[in-house]
């Protein structure tokens, strides 16, 4: 199988004021203030105990180790509160260790595009600290470790070992890569190598429970070239969804119930499904390391089912600004264009893990929409879930909110009309920290003789093919100019983006071919690329039963939402006009349009056509929403 390679993060350097704010914001503010929800010193925020934890189980290791007697604790739930809890017991869900993980993978990303020796220093303290609570086998889980040891791998469908074990595996390659120390790069291995041992062919038949392991294991194999690592990912990844079901068996059941392991992605072996199904972040991750493995093993049937997965999410189950899982129950996929606006989920991580999914089939399928499907949750429903000062976040990303139905109404409880300042389940903080430090990884796949440019902004990037400038106007006039210095002849692709319908280049006569135009590169010179972001009107498939009647307005890669703050209240009230004459400031939309007045006199009256006064409406880019405090929000406007 041909496939392409990311242009490594160190590669690049963003010079885009949009995204370099970005990721500056996460190296000044993001990533202290995340060590410190870690330290559990945010005044008002969920205690996280994540530090606390690894620091209890180094010392219960090293009693152990000296032959003491140390306590046991029960381990049969999933979360443990300190209010309730033994003094000495685990605190927290037992997933808490992933979030350490995804900080030092975002230091890791963020000291590619800054030296911070202080912080380097701090993020060695953090390995120095997780290595101290690993094992002799080479176990890490501080859950386990502290509660009781004895139960380890017993509970591999709730209680998320090889979970926590993926996000550190992904952590170590990453550090590794950033700073060339292999301290917890080879504390990691010896962990995947126990893991090797006891899920081999003669060990336990079982996998993960919330996916990750499969693509942590192949980021290992890229890191160390260990083809064990890719060996055990495939066998996960056979295994899963076979019967007997592993996980009944683990919990001494005999259901054989498909529509229990939905959840899991567990109820068919994992090439005879054909729709994303279940906890929207398992299944996109569980994608990721399904496409990872069939890349490298060359297994072509597993990446057809790939294809068919990804294109079940893009064409049927995701919302306009990215987001998927559109019920709070199970954080999960439902049926086909069930895509509630005022129930969403939508989970920030959720939407992370598309991009994931979408970069690895970007690998090996040479197409524009998996790098369409990226941009789409970078600029919006990623976007949205980190206030603009970096200190509050969503978990949930709703596309219309009126904040006393969230009080009020118990199925929208889990929607929040303003950013949190953490969560105790703060899967989410961490995993934007990581994303946008990595954000170069992103822009930029290569073969042996192709560049593809598939995310566009001011940068320079390094690679054997050529140096080469870009100064970006992307998303102001759509205007992009690259000046390339070519080392040798090669061929450079640019991704065409799905919401410009009238583009051209500097050079002449592309060669078109699934959403990308293709040059040939035979020295030095310089290409401007134009696109055209101009404000449109977009209608869901009639199928989407929320918003028969209803559209949204989007500009270039952004979804625009209506806010409370600048329309005034009962947004449901409004209606865009037939010639709404959109009229652009650089960042918000106006346009003319209508609202409804109210007639009170009656809960029910014979119909007659609603008295209207004509109003401005004004939009604002969606991931800019509940910045200026708590206020109605939607993104669909009737039409």
């Amino acid at each position: 199988m041909k496939f392409s390679s990311p242009v490594s993060n160190s590669k690049v350097e963003i010079t885009d004021k949009f995204w370099k704010d970005k990721t500056e914001l996460v190296r000044t503010e993001v990533i202290p203030y995340q060590w410190k929800a870690l330290n559990n010193e945010i005044p008002g925020a969920e205690a996280s105990f994540c530090i606390r934890n690894f620091r209890l189980a180094a010392e219960v290791l090293e009693k152990r180790r000296k032959g003491m007697a140390t306590l046991i604790f029960p381990t049969n739930k999933w979360h443990y509160s300190y209010k309730n809890e033994h003094p000495d017991s685990f605190f927290g869900w037992v997933f808490q260790d992933s979030d350490l993980a995804k900080w030092i993978e975002a230091v890791s990303y963020s000291l590619q595009n800054t030296a911070d020796k202080a912080l380097e220093r701090l993020a060695d303290s953090a390995i120095d600290l997780i290595c101290r609570a690993q094992a002799e086998n080479g176990y890490i889980n501080s859950f386990y470790t502290i509660n009781n040891p004895e139960k380890a791998f017993t509970n591999l469908r709730d209680h998320h070992e090889l979970y926590c074990f993926g996000h550190l595996a992904e952590a170590a390659a990453a550090y590794y890569n950033a700073t060339g120390k292999d301290k917890l790069l080879k504390a990691v291995c010896r962990f995947a190598d126990y893991i090797g041992q006891v899920f081999g062919e003669n060990g336990l038949k079982g996998y993960d429970g919330h996916e990750i392991a499969e693509m942590a294991l192949v980021k290992l194999y890229e890191a160390t070239g260990n083809k064990e690592y890719l060996k055990t990912a495939k066998r996960f990844i056979d295994r899963r969804g076979t019967k007997p079901y592993y996980f009944d068996i683990e919990h001494g059941e005999n259901s054989g119930d498909a529509l229990k392991y939905f959840y899991n992605q567990a109820h068919l072996p994992v090439r005879e499904q054909t729709e994303a199904v279940g906890h929207a972040v398992r299944a996109v991750y569980l994608y990721s390391g399904m496409a990872d493995t069939a890349i490298y093993s060359d297994d072509c049937e597993l990446f057809e089912v790939c294809k068919k997965l990804f294109d079940d999410i893009r064409q049927r189950k995701m919302y306009i600004t990215g987001g998927i899982g559109s019920t709070s129950d199970g954080e999960a996929f439902t049926l086909a264009y069930d895509l509630p606006n005022d129930l969403a989920y939508a989970e920030t991580c959720a939407s992370i893990g598309l991009v994931f999914f979408a970069q690895r089939m970007l690998k090996a399928d040479f197409n524009s929409k998996y790098a369409d499907v990226m941009e789409r949750c970078l600029y919006n429903g990623i976007l949205s879930g980190m206030a603009e000062d970096g200190k509050s976040f969503f978990y949930v990303n709703p596309l219309e909110v009126n904040p006393e139905a969230c009080r009020k109404d118990s199925r929208k409880r889990h929607i929040k009309p303003v950013r949190q300042k953490w969560f105790d389940c703060a899967c989410c903080p961490p995993n934007l920290a990581r994303l946008f430090s990595d954000y170069g990884g992103y822009c930029f796949t290569e073969t042996e003789n192709t560049l593809f440019v598939n995310l566009y902004q001011s940068c320079t990037v390094e690679t054997d093919k050529a140096d080469i400038k870009i100064a970006s106007d992307y998303l102001q006039s759509g205007i992009v100019k690259f000046c390339i210095k070519a080392k040798k002849p090669f061929t450079i692709a640019f991704r065409i983006p799905y919401w410009s319908i009238h583009f051209k280049f500097s050079r002449k006569n592309p060669f078109i071919r699934n959403g990308y135009a293709y040059f040939d590169i035979n020295g030095s010179e310089e290409i401007t690329a134009e696109f055209n972001p101009e404000a449109k009107i977009i209608k869901c498939c009639s199928e989407v039963r929320e918003n028969i009647g209803r559209v949204a307005v989007a500009r270039g890669p952004f979804i625009y939402c209506l806010e409370e703050k600048d329309n005034g209240k009962n947004l449901h009230l409004l209606r865009l006009a037939k010639n709404p004459k959109f009229q652009f400031d650089g960042e918000s939309i106006t346009a003319n349009g209508y609202r409804e007045n109210i007639n009170k006199d009656a809960l029910y009256s014979e119909y007659s056509n609603a008295s209207e006064t004509l109003v401005k409406l004004r939009f604002i880019p969606y991931y800019q929403w509940a910045n200026r405090s708590e206020n109605e929000m939607c993104v669909y406007i009737r039409y």
